[in-house]
């Protein structure tokens, strides 16, 4: 990987869900560490996977990883970090004021942007201290998804901006003491983040256009916040062995395309590419080899050989996504929420099934949460009879949400009280709140039709949904004013009359897993998935490609899980010779439910 070669200090990871970040961050923090150097590896994902990749139970501080002399891995937990914070803000006056005051004070921290300046404050530590990683040679970030990545590395500016301009020693957060104490240190941590001799940004990608496009909108932004130093890495670029095999050249296509109409803010980005293997990188040895292309006939070492894996068997596939469509129609309204790991075809399925309801006449809404939508890309500006499209704008919902806040809980007070919710108001965290909302009206539009949620990827709606009770008490302490569509989220969530969840994922070891996890903690939150759906599977194909047989072979363990330990109710999509962008491509996927969707 040439990034490695002349590499900085330090290392971020950046791109899409789902293209390989944490594969491609775990590999350079092993062959640094293999090459003599001593480096921690931290993930900012709450939805981190590091443990699994690398063979190791990590936690919050950093562990020392047995197998590789020299590395050491941390996950950044958002729960814990946001204890260990409010702790440390309220901590210091139990005792010394009355338990009302520190009752009140331990309210105040309870938000729930606490979570994310609590983690912020730990990431910055990690990166603008350099006493508290003084013995390592590196520190690599294996970051979340590109919408949560960019809010995290825009928080440095923001809060600083935030606080140069409070004036009241108060905000959303609570009192600023904490934040102010450490004004210095986050505008190191702006400093780190944009110089060349101490950071790289590695823009991970796959040879396809979606992905692309998102890894050129992250470098734009990112340059835009003085983060220059960028490196592009292509990762998992296929090439056909079998050129008889259509699937093989409709795959290398595709990828050809992809590359060939790179976005110009990627075209002068120093490039390293990472060649497709056969199956999921899972273990120290595999990613020591990763990156790096084997001989002619010599397949990677993965976690298991293909001697050891499952033969293809037909007869045991799930059925295609068309009998759940059917299912789904029956209930009429409703809301339909496509969760999972980024990168696994949320945006894809949500698409498909909003489509097809329209198309059997109902009336239905197509929405998303995440920050990184892609959901225009999905139905590609056409448009379809009974179905509308929108997205939840964090900027749009957030002057909304601000003006109204300003016209009911501020018509009756003074200048001053004025100035002071105005101010209250400017704070970050204040996009959370209105994005929640506007994530709350969608869901309660379910009672009239059908409202498809493309959600954002699994760690972000986790605490997007566990936030109710803090939202709660955040926009009553502002407004005074409790919104119907947010009193009544949490119970149309858990009906699943109402509401049905819909876990998409691969079949493959981490997709599957990371999904297995978002179903505990829904059912922690009494919310009981509907449905899974398997995205992108090969085994209903039939290849004579020696790659894509082995990837097919590999990826049966992983169905069996799913069907015979995740969930009751289990449907597949094949993988698509034609990408399922616009009418041609949503209607051969969705070719099994017998709609023709260009007729429309």
């Amino acid at each position: 990987m040439k990034f490695l070669e002349q590499t900085t200090r330090n290392l971020f990871f950046t791109g899409k869900g789902g293209v390989g970040k944490t594969s491609v961050a775990c590999a350079a923090s092993v062959q640094l560490a293999d090459a003599g150097k001593r480096v921690l590896l931290v993930s900012t994902d709450p939805a981190s996977n590091l443990d699994e990749v690398l063979g190791t139970p990590l936690g919050h501080h950093p562990t020392v990883v047995p197998s590789v002399p020299g590395l050491s891995a941390m996950n950044l937990d958002p729960e814990q970090s946001a204890a260990e914070y409010r702790e440390r803000m309220v901590g210091p006056y139990r005792g010394m004021l009355p338990a009302a005051a520190v009752a009140s004070m331990e309210e105040q921290f309870s938000g729930s942007c606490t979570l994310e300046i609590a983690a912020f404050d730990e990431f910055s530590r990690l990166l603008g201290d350099a006493s508290a990683t003084r013995e390592f040679d590196h520190v690599i970030f294996d970051t979340a998804p590109t919408g949560h990545t960019l809010r995290l590395l825009t928080l440095p500016s923001a809060w600083a901006g935030f606080m140069d301009k409070n004036t009241t020693g108060t905000s959303c957060l609570g009192p600023l003491a904490g934040l102010q104490a450490k004004q210095n240190l986050y505008k190191d941590t702006v400093i780190a983040l944009g110089d060349p001799n101490i950071t790289t940004l590695v823009l991970v990608a796959r040879a396809e256009e979606t992905a692309l496009r998102e890894a050129a909108r992250t470098s734009n932004e990112l340059a835009g916040l003085g983060v220059e130093n960028q490196h592009l890495v292509v990762n998992g670029v296929f090439q056909a062995t079998d050129t008889s095999d259509p699937y093989a050249l409709a795959m290398q296509r595709r990828g050809e395309t992809a590359m060939e109409s790179i976005p110009k803010e990627l075209v002068s980005l120093p490039r390293t590419i990472i060649p497709l293997t056969g199956g999921g990188i899972l273990g120290v040895e595999a990613l020591r080899s990763f990156g790096h292309r084997p001989a002619s006939g010599v397949s990677f070492q993965l976690a298991t050989t293909p001697s050891q894996l499952e033969s293809p068997d037909p007869t045991f596939l799930p059925p295609l996504l068309g009998e759940l469509i059917v299912e789904l129609a029956e209930k009429k309204h409703g809301v339909i929420l496509a969760m999972g790991k980024g990168g696994v075809g949320k945006t894809t399925v949500a698409a498909a099934v909003a489509v097809a309801l329209a198309k059997r006449g109902f009336t239905v809404h197509l929405s998303t949460t995440d920050p990184a939508a892609h959901i225009a890309a999905a139905v590609a500006g056409e448009t379809f009879a009974n179905l509308s499209v929108s997205r939840i704008d964090p900027v749009a919902e957030t002057a909304k949400y601000s003006a109204e806040v300003m016209s009911n809980a501020g018509g009756g007070l003074d200048e001053q009280g004025k100035s002071l919710l105005a101010e209250d108001l400017r704070s970050p965290c204040t996009e959370e709140i209105a994005v929640f909302r506007a994530f709350a009206d969608a869901v309660a539009q379910g009672s009239d039709g059908f409202v498809v949620l493309d959600t954002a990827p699994t760690g972000h709606t986790v605490l997007l949904l566990d936030s109710a009770l803090a939202y709660h008490r955040e926009v009553t302490r502002q407004s005074n004013q409790m919104p119907e569509s947010v009193e009544q989220l949490l119970p149309r969530l858990r009906d699943p009359d109402f509401t049905r969840v819909l876990i998409v994922t691969l079949p493959e070891a981490t997709p599957v897993h990371e999904a297995a996890s978002l179903q505990r903690d829904l059912r922690r939150a009494e919310i009981e998935p509907y449905a899974w759906v398997i995205n992108q599977c090969l085994s209903p194909l039939s290849f004579s490609d020696p790659l894509l047989q082995e990837r097919q072979r590999h990826e049966q363990s992983y169905i069996r899980e799913v069907v015979e330990k995740q969930s009751h109710r289990t449907v597949i999509i094949p993988w698509q010779i034609d990408p399922p962008v616009g009418k041609i491509g949503l209607e051969h996927l969705l070719k099994d439910t017998e709609l023709s969707i260009a007729s429309s």
